[in-house]
């Protein structure tokens, strides 16, 4: 490990994906742009009036959490399902990038970040010659929910551990603890799917939400039955997307974030609640921004502790 300065990064070139959206069921396209040093990362819709196009993806414009992570109005300007990109950017150490989409929500892929977490390393980064900036927790913060709970605390570097516990036999109770980098990201998170049971997601649909979902992009649970033929990608994939929505999720804290986040029996709410916790009734004192040289591995030239995303699926945790 070598002790050197990190600079901000963007891509070094534009990238388009194609797919479905999962709720609608219909096309949907998103194109990632590369951005100037601290635009961040910003979604746009190529089909919105021109007064109403830029979303930062920032927990502020966050609007809805039940069934995925929703920035702003769909119905003008807003984009959904941005949850699984937004974790394979700030993973990967994407800091600044346009996200282009020709609708309100986000190709679904295959369920998981592996589609994007290609397509950015295609194209590659580019570093760019400004710092980067990272927002480091001071003091814990915590929310209740009844039984389950999330806290964010102090840490040397970026660290998730979470737990689920369904009353499911298949998955009961997992957890997943490991300090969070774009190689631990790649090899360990990136590929678990989003998930849910057959009768939840007959009743999506009878709503007509998950219009989209299949077998494709998602692990569907009967009873104590995996349906997929192919079965689950780790005996423990439950809890690997759980903590992959999380991560994209904290993503929208803006910056990445030094510091520790546990949850148990988590979800996009709590994970967004956490942030409303830490940036309106917790005071500045439970954090500092913070422009500093991290310690990385030489071998991962875009590397950084990353953060944050979540997942299309009812939030049933």
């Amino acid at each position: 490990m070598t002790h050197r300065t990190d600079f901000q990064t963007t891509l070094a070139d534009q990238v388009t994906l194609t797919g479905i959206g999962v709720h609608s069921g219909k096309p949907a396209s998103v194109t990632l742009l590369p951005a100037d040093a601290g635009t961040g990362i910003v979604f746009t819709r190529c089909d919105a009036r021109e007064d109403a196009r830029l979303v930062p993806a920032r927990w502020d414009q966050v609007t809805a959490t039940a069934l995925c992570t929703v920035l702003a109005d769909p119905a003008r300007n807003g984009v959904s399902t941005v949850e699984h990109l937004m974790a394979a950017l700030v993973a990967l150490g994407v800091d600044n990038a346009i996200v282009e989409m020709d609708g309100p929500e986000m190709p679904i892929m295959d369920g998981s970040s592996a589609p994007f977490v290609a397509a950015i390393d295609q194209v590659g980064l580019k570093r760019l010659d400004r710092g980067r900036r990272y927002l480091r927790i001071k003091k814990p913060v915590r929310i209740d929910v009844g039984s389950a709970w999330c806290e964010l605390l102090p840490y040397d570097g970026t660290r998730f551990e979470v737990t689920i516990e369904f009353e499911s036999a298949l998955i009961g109770r997992q957890t997943f603890a490991r300090d969070l980098t774009p190689d631990v990201f790649r090899k360990e998170l990136a590929r678990a799917r989003t998930f849910g049971q057959v009768k939840d997601v007959e009743k999506l649909w009878a709503m007509g939400f998950a219009l989209g979902s299949s077998l494709e992009n998602s692990v569907a649970l009967a009873e104590d039955r995996v349906l997929n033929p192919e079965g689950t990608r780790w005996p423990d994939e439950f809890v690997r997307h759980k903590a992959l929505d999380a991560v994209g999720d904290l993503a929208l804290a803006g910056l990445p974030i030094l510091g520790l986040y546990r949850s148990f029996k988590g979800g996009h709410k709590m994970n967004h609640a956490i942030l409303e916790e830490l940036f309106m009734r917790s005071g500045k004192d439970a954090y500092d921004i913070v422009e500093a040289p991290v310690w990385r591995d030489t071998t991962q030239s875009a590397g950084r502790p990353a953060l944050a995303a979540a997942a299309f699926g009812p939030d049933v945790s």
